[in-house]
């Protein structure tokens, strides 16, 4: 556990961990009746053989899994998918991340630093005690903002807030990233498209299949229909209708609260 409800979850998969790059994504399901999900790449161990994902305890499959034990074996874990991150050389890169959104930018941050970008990090959650991968974030940055919604840790404030900052002061950015709730990456994007600082969102929409048959997770980017899955996940955050995709992200709320409601609730962690 890193934070209230919030897991660390390294799991063994050689053959995914031979080809996962940052950027991509997996799908796993718990059990043979359970749904499959969407899980962001935290980082991985091409020696260990291992994949590493990052959750918060949000329903029903994320309590289940979060309640497995060391030994234990998921139903299905499939890998990679997507398409990776660029990586090369790009100058500044400005990395702006919240809550369970900042672990998929720590293998980011490390290809960045390797292809001689210099790195700038803004990650934020609401509070304190929420407040997770600072130390790993720091590690693969030049440098490291920290903002909390209460004032508690850091800036008070939000992530945009820090961003808008170090556009103000003139700081040359060549490429923003931006992984986290659809809302704040929305703003992010707000905040960079009057300079026009290109900017990439990771989006987070329902998936079904994460092969780009089902359309569960198609988005719309400028005048286009794309499937996040296939086609993503990262888009540029200037074209992204976000509110379309927040508007999808709510369709099966009552089925999610139902389903935790015959299970019992709770986090299966025993936290």
């Amino acid at each position: 556990m890193l934070a209230e409800d919030t897991c660390f979850m390294e799991i063994e998969a050689p053959l995914i961990a031979k080809k996962i790059m940052p950027g991509n994504f997996v799908m796993l399901r718990v059990s043979g009746k359970g749904e499959k999900v969407p899980m962001s790449l935290a980082d991985f161990d091409r020696e260990r053989g291992s994949v590493t994902v990052v959750f918060k305890v949000i329903g029903k499959t994320t309590a289940d899994l979060a309640g497995m034990k060391e030994g234990d074996a998921l139903e299905n874990f499939v890998g990679p998918l997507g398409n990776p991150t660029e990586t090369g050389k790009l100058g500044t890169v400005v990395l702006v991340g919240g809550g369970v959104g900042i672990p998929p930018l720590y293998p980011i941050a490390r290809a960045m630093r390797k292809s001689g970008n210099r790195v700038v990090t803004i990650i934020g959650a609401r509070s304190k005690s929420l407040m997770i991968y600072e130390k790993e974030m720091k590690s693969m940055s030049d440098e490291l903002l920290v903002a909390t919604d209460d004032g508690s840790y850091g800036t008070k404030g939000f992530v945009s807030d820090l961003l808008q900052n170090l556009i103000a002061k003139g700081t040359k950015i060549d490429r923003v990233l931006t992984v986290g709730p659809p809302i704040m990456m929305k703003i992010v994007a707000k905040v960079t498209r009057p300079h026009s600082i290109k900017t990439i969102a990771s989006l987070n929409p329902i998936m079904v299949d994460g092969t780009g048959m089902c359309g569960c997770c198609r988005v719309t980017v400028g005048d286009k229909v794309r499937f996040a899955c296939v086609d993503g996940p990262e888009f540029d955050a200037h074209l992204v209708d976000f509110d379309n995709m927040m508007l999808r992200n709510n369709r099966f709320q009552e089925e999610e609260k139902r389903a935790m409601e015959m299970r019992g609730g709770g986090c299966g962690c025993g936290k």
